[in-house]
């Protein structure tokens, strides 16, 4: 391919490298029929933890001591909760403009909540529901027709088998003929000549059985690490074993614990992370798309607008024309 990429490609164009929109059918022709699960594509993890909300109860899911110290000194709980469950302070539109083609959507059902309303939830739940983002999700894909999303639909907390039906019907009314159905992993082309924009990945067994517009939930490579060389040290290991042969997700997003948050109380995910985005950034840059064992396909971090996160990763597809 190396040989024909001068002719048949033109040289990035200087707002390639600084918005990002449009950056799939602005890809090298010569990419247009490469599998999607052996591009690179930028992700965000967490994707809708920027609207969650300290007013807003902690998650059933965390630990009962947690939930009781949360009723009992709010004022202090639930601020520090917040501090550590932001992972994105990008909105969802920000995050497809600046390149982010795969959104980390955990969603759950609030005991307090309506029947129907669906939240987002990371520790704490979003004010954001769900319907309304998909909704704002379809809008930016109508304006950009050929860019395409893969909505990672995750957790499920407190869901019902009838909350599963209700949401697969969000999907399928927002989405409609964007939804791409379950099958070999397509190309650009194929998407693009199909009207397809979305693909849904889905983590609930039953659900992809009954519904051919869901795909299996995509397996994410999650280090659990607070420092970013224990993580870094964590994705070369998950590389020797070999990529998977559909699409996966290598997360170079670092998770504190217990212990480190006691021992920085005033501190956040946020500064946790930035100063370690220069060190995830080298080694994104080192990584190489394609259908090799050591190659990687999406990857997601936090706080995607910071740095040069999404064009480091989006860039890595040059690397399949040498």
């Amino acid at each position: 391919m190396g040989g024909r990429a001068s002719s048949a490609c033109s040289p990035p164009s200087p707002c390639r490298t600084h918005a990002h929109a449009d950056w799939m059918s602005q890809l090298c022709p010569l990419l247009w029929d490469v599998p999607v699960h052996y591009l690179s594509i930028p992700g965000s993890h967490d994707t809708m933890s920027y609207s969650l909300d300290k007013t807003s109860p902690i998650s059933r899911g965390k630990p009962r001591l947690l939930r009781l110290l949360a009723k009992a000194v709010p004022c202090l709980t639930r601020p520090v909760v917040l501090r550590w469950s932001v992972t994105q302070v990008l909105p969802v539109t920000q995050q497809l403009d600046a390149g982010v083609r795969y959104l980390d959507l955990r969603i759950a059902h609030m005991l307090e909540g309506s029947e129907k309303n669906l939240h987002f939830v990371h520790m704490l739940y979003t004010k954001a529901l769900v319907e309304d983002t998909l909704t704002e999700i379809s809008e930016w894909l109508e304006n950009h027709p050929r860019e395409v999303v893969i909505l990672a639909c995750r957790n499920f907390e407190g869901m019902t088998p009838e909350l599963h039906e209700y949401l697969v019907t969000c999907l399928r009314n927002i989405f409609g003929d964007m939804l791409c159905p379950r099958g070999d992993v397509p190309t650009l082309r194929q998407l693009w000549v199909a009207g397809r924009q979305v693909i849904v990945s889905y983590e609930d067994e039953c659900a992809v059985r009954r519904h051919p517009e869901l795909w299996p939930g995509i397996p994410y490579w999650w280090g659990n690490k607070v420092k970013a060389d224990k993580l870094i040290g964590y994705l070369e290991s998950m590389k020797s074993s070999g990529r998977p042969d559909e699409l996966f997700v290598a997360g170079i997003n670092l998770t504190e614990n217990l212990t480190y948050v006691l021992a920085h109380p005033a501190a956040s995910l946020e500064t946790l992370t930035l100063p370690h985005l220069p060190h995830l950034g080298a080694w994104v840059r080192e990584q190489r798309p394609g259908p090799g064992a050591g190659c990687t396909n999406i990857i997601a971090g936090d706080f995607v607008g910071a740095g040069s996160f999404a064009r480091d990763v989006i860039e890595l597809n040059d690397k399949l024309l040498r």
